[in-house]
């Protein structure tokens, strides 16, 4: 496989935030159990950034982002059958979400959407995504990844 060549089962997402009134906030999709970040499989031919976006608008709504940070992103090891999960950071203005319906399902991906500071995310989603967030709040506070503690 080459660098180009995504994995068999690449998904993308974005951690979305927000920085209204000054405070830093995560958004944060519960499906089940499960809190994560909105994301879903990049489609043959598509790239992982366009995926990226067209998940967080199929997800919530959303389509005011802006990448503020670039387009760095983290990837999670394989899990779920080999499946990779890429994140992009991106800001929005908007803090409404909505979480439509799922045409193939016939009902929402997610039951419920919340914003959320750096503490609270971190003990809401599962260890594997715990990095992403740490990782998240270093690239946007410019802090270097072994200097955070959830007091950052």
């Amino acid at each position: 496989m080459s660098a180009t060549t995504p994995p068999h089962r690449l998904s993308a997402g974005v951690v979305v935030v927000s920085l209204t009134q000054r405070k830093l906030k995560y958004l944060l999709l519960r499906a089940y159990r499960n809190w994560d970040f909105p994301k879903g499989l990049v489609e043959p031919g598509e790239a992982a950034i366009d995926a990226a976006l067209r998940e967080v608008r199929e997800e919530t709504t959303l389509d005011d982002l802006s990448f503020d940070w670039g387009l760095e992103f983290m990837e999670t090891g394989p899990y779920n059958k080999g499946k990779i999960s890429r994140y992009y950071i991106a800001r929005s203005k908007q803090m409404q979400v909505s979480l439509p319906v799922n045409p193939d399902l016939g009902k929402p991906e997610h039951h419920e959407a919340c914003w959320v500071d750096f503490t609270k995310a971190l003990t809401m989603v599962t260890p594997r995504l715990q990095p992403v967030v740490e990782w998240a709040h270093a690239v946007i506070n410019h802090v270097p990844i072994n200097k955070i503690s959830p007091k950052t």
